[in-house]
């Protein structure tokens, strides 16, 4: 096969710079509409167990368990979601780094606690109701992601946060933060919608409400598992993108301790 002429590759660079103009969003709206999604992802959890799974409690009834997927959708997904853009907002590219890292930390930590009281709900009830845990795949994921999670927290803020932390470490370590970033919320959008398909399978058995039936309520926890596949997967795509990283800097700002950060 010959070779493409020169005018050819113009043709097709010229047909390329189009082609990705015309994809070309800009991320503050992008970013608005995930952050709507976030939400509705959110309010449909929510709604999903106050209406057909009986609402909340603590009393270690099913009622207990349903502040699992609630508290899980909430911070392993949208609230990490949330953790892992910031340094993709164009105010950030500018000033100094260590205000944001601290944002970037503490949004983590927060999805971090919030998903850890989401595992105390479901080990609760497991155990309030003599069922195992740790049997299915899902839980397996689950924890996994969870042991993962805090592993990336500890040493980010190993890494970038303490002001000795030297500069080839972060160099060294930086590309394996933001692999593993990235790796935790698809780990973590696969754990949220294998559980949602798991409960829909353990609560719809009588025979006027079978799964396979296609009630309303696995109509609604369907469409909510999709969405939180649809938001995972447009965070790491945003994430992916070389026009939306911050520009690589040399200067020392990252390394200077908090207090150097407000002059």
């Amino acid at each position: 096969m010959a070779a493409p002429s020169e005018e050819e590759g113009a043709v097709g660079r010229r047909y390329h710079q189009r082609s990705t103009a015309m994809l070309d969003v800009p991320f503050l709206p992008f970013c608005a509409f995930l952050g709507t999604l976030g939400l509705l992802c959110v309010a449909m959890v929510g709604s999903w167990c106050q209406h057909w799974r009986g609402g909340f409690s603590l009393d270690g009834s099913s009622r207990t368990f349903n502040w699992h997927p609630v508290l899980m959708v909430t911070g392993l997904v949208v609230l990490y979601g949330a953790a892992a853009l910031v340094y993709r907002i164009p105010y950030t590219w500018s000033g100094p780094k260590l205000p944001w890292k601290v944002l970037h930390g503490s949004l983590a930590l927060g999805a971090f606690i919030l998903t850890v009281l989401g595992l105390s709900a479901v080990f609760y009830f497991h155990n309030s109701q003599g069922t195992p845990n740790m049997y299915s795949l899902h839980s397996w994921i689950g924890l996994g992601t969870v042991l993962l999670f805090s592993c990336q927290w500890a040493a980010g803020f190993g890494a970038f946060l303490l002001p000795w932390a030297p500069t080839w470490l972060r160099v060294l370590y930086k590309p394996i933060h933001v692999f593993f970033g990235s790796t935790i919320l698809l780990l973590s959008v696969a754990s949220c919608v294998s559980g949602i398909n798991e409960k829909l399978f353990f609560s719809l058995k009588n025979g006027t409400m079978q799964y396979k039936l296609l009630p309303a309520e696995a109509v609604f926890a369907n469409t909510l598992g999709l969405l939180i596949l649809i938001f995972g997967v447009l965070v790491v795509a945003a994430l992916a993108r070389p026009s939306w990283k911050r520009p690589d800097s040399d200067s020392p700002d990252s390394r200077q301790p908090l207090l150097a950060a407000e002059r």
